[in-house]
Order: structure tokens, then sequence, then C-alpha cells
């Protein structure tokens, strides 16, 4: 945990020290620049508006462009989301084809694929919570496009050890690379996984052309299935200790900010819901990072079960949360969400088209 520090003060001293440059030439390397500031996004901590003005703040747009670039695939996703709702699970603009089954491939599960850089990097996802945004796309790749697998499973089981978990993105990037939602498959072969993932290997099933491996059958390597358990540990928290003369703040795990009406004299309550956990299911590493992050939260009480179970509801002058598509069924004031480019309309076609009324909004605004 501790390459993710959870103050504020040290999570906007990573905003602000990010070196942007080394980031736009290395950050597909493993061992590039990248901001390891998604566990912080995605949890709701900072927001998208929030990381864009500190970064314009010290630097113009043209060094800062790539980086928007890619903060901007996480805002488009999410639209989509608020948008879509539940359809963002399911193949969403086209059936994954062709498909052999609807598991988990046992070599990716059990990091023994034989491809090194990758086998490395899935040992690494379980012991630290963490693993490189371009080894997420050759895991998909493999499992999906080269293994045959459905996307929804693998994809459920990769958010499951995330500590940046973000269904969104984590749904929506998966179905990129599977060919659902974009226009044409992701595909990666061994050399290209060697220049990214610093490794030299060679005979490997991926040691072709990618004319080779895009019609390649599945290889023995990842015809094996298996369909791991996904269940979510919840925590035994002490009783709520509310007082109903006083509103009623509820968090989630999406929505951690610890800035949020911070000044107000209110009852604060992280809601986790067992039917939430049940479909969308996290490893005991995710759920202590929610946890950990929830202790930046002055004041904060844990609930777990199911909001409508929450004893006297209408007994609060107020109950609020925050807009989000995990609280549309919370009861009482929503503060609305925010977007780093509001004035550009829901998404409903490609990223490319997104991204380009994003940036004329970008330069019009912060002219380099």
């Amino acid at each position: 945990m501790s390459v993710f520090p959870t103050s504020l003060d040290a999570i906007n001293n990573r905003i602000d020290t990010l070196n942007l440059a080394d980031y736009a030439q290395t950050r597909n390397y493993l061992k590039g620049s990248v901001s390891r500031l998604s566990p912080y996004i995605s949890r709701g901590v900072i927001s998208l508006p929030y990381i864009l003005n500190r970064i314009l703040s010290m630097n113009t747009v043209d060094e800062a462009r790539t980086y928007i670039y890619e903060l901007c695939w996480r805002e488009y996703f999410q639209r989509i989301w608020h948008v879509h709702g539940d359809k963002i699970f399911t193949d969403f603009k086209q059936v994954q084809h062709p498909v052999k089954h609807h598991y988990m491939i046992r070599s990716v599960y059990e990091a023994s694929t034989g491809i090194d850089g990758i086998d490395r990097e899935i040992e690494s996802l379980y012991a630290t919570g963490y693993i490189h945004n371009h080894v997420r796309m050759y895991i998909a790749s493999m499992v999906t496009n080269i293994g045959k697998a459905h996307w929804s499973y693998p994809a459920q089981w990769m958010y499951y050890h995330l500590l940046d978990g973000d269904l969104a993105s984590n749904a929506l990037s998966w179905q990129w690379v599977a060919g659902t939602s974009s226009s044409k498959k992701y595909y990666c072969n061994q050399v290209n996984i060697n220049t990214y993932c610093g490794t030299e290997q060679t005979g490997t099933f991926l040691d072709h052309s990618y004319e080779h491996v895009m019609a390649m059958d599945c290889p023995d390597e990842l015809s094996e299935t298996t369909s791991p358990e996904l269940i979510t540990v919840l925590p035994s928290p002490p009783a709520l200790q509310l007082d109903y003369s006083k509103p009623m703040l509820l968090y989630n795990s999406y929505t951690l900010d610890p800035q949020w009406r911070q000044t107000e004299d209110v009852n604060r309550v992280l809601v986790l819901e067992p039917s939430h956990f049940s479909h969308y299911p996290v490893s005991g590493k995710v759920m202590e990072w929610i946890l950990t992050l929830a202790k930046e939260i002055s004041g904060i009480q844990i609930y777990c079960g199911e909001i409508h179970d929450l004893p006297y509801m209408k007994s609060f002058p107020h109950i609020i949360s925050k807009e989000h598509p995990t609280t549309r069924h919370y009861p009482g004031i929503k503060d609305p969400l925010t977007w780093m480019f509001p004035e550009v309309p829901d998404p409903t076609g490609s990223f490319t088209g997104f991204w380009k009324r994003c940036e004329k909004i970008l330069y019009r605004l912060s002219p380099s």
C-alpha cells in the first residue's frame, strides 16, 4: 500500500511532480513514467476536473496534452456509463466473435501462460492490486482475441483485483480490445511485449507476425478454462451512532472524496451494499484499500447493508449523496457529477470524435 499514500497532500504532490514530457514519451513502457493516480480517481478521492485544473495551473496545454488525452478516455467511459447504465456490461455495439466459452483461461489466472512479461505482471497484480494499463490490454487481447474467451468473466476477474477498479473503464476497455465497442480488435505479439515489458523472450505461441497471430486458432497454452470464485468479504463495523438532527451524507466505494462538504456538521456514512458487491465483487486487498481511503474522511462511519435498510431514514433533515451510476437508488438530494468538458455532449460515437470536441474547448479555455 505504500506505493499509494492516502493523504491529500501526498496525492497533490504526486500530481504536481508528474513529469508530463516523460509521461508522453514513456507511458506505454512498464518502467516508463506514469502518474499512478488511477486508484484515487476511480474511488472518487480526486476528480478529473480537479486534476485538469491543477495540471493546467503549472503547464501549458501543449505540455499537458498527452496526459489530458488519457484522462479524456476515462471521462469518455464514465459518460457512456452515465448514459447507458448496465448496457456497458453486455456486448455494447456488436457481438463478440468468435467466442468458444464464457470462462476464465486457466493459464492466465495461474500466471502460467509462458509469456514471461505477462505472467510476472499477473503475479504482481495479485500481490499489489495494480497492473500497468498496457499489460491490461495485452491480457485482454490474449484472453479474448487469441484465447477466444468472452470478455465479461475475465473482465470481472481483473476488476476483482484492481485497487483502481472502475466498472466503466474496465468493462469498456475490455470491449474495446475484444471489438464489441470498437471497429476492430486489438492484438499483441511477442515482439511488442518484449519492447514494452523489457523482455527478450522468443519461441512462444505469440512469437509470430501480427498476420499469423490474428489468424491463429486458440493455442494449447490458452485452451484450459477455470471458474474462480470471486467473493467479497465485507467488514463487521460497530453499530452506527447517528445524530438525527443533522443531515446525512452517504458515500460509497466510488465517492470517497475527503473534501466533499468538508466544513459541514453532518453525519457521514460509507455504505457498502452486499447486493452491489455480489454483482461486482472485489478482493480483500481492494476492500482494505477502500477502507483505508475512507479513514481520510473525518468522522465517517461504515454501514454494511442495503441502503433501504438504514434505520429512520426519514428522520434526517436532509440525505445527500453524490450523483453516480451506483447511487441512483439512494434517497434524497444528489450533488451533480462534474466533468472536465461539460460543454461537450455525451458521446454517441467513437472516442476520436469525442476527443476532437474536447480538444477544441481545451485550447479555447487555456490557449498555449
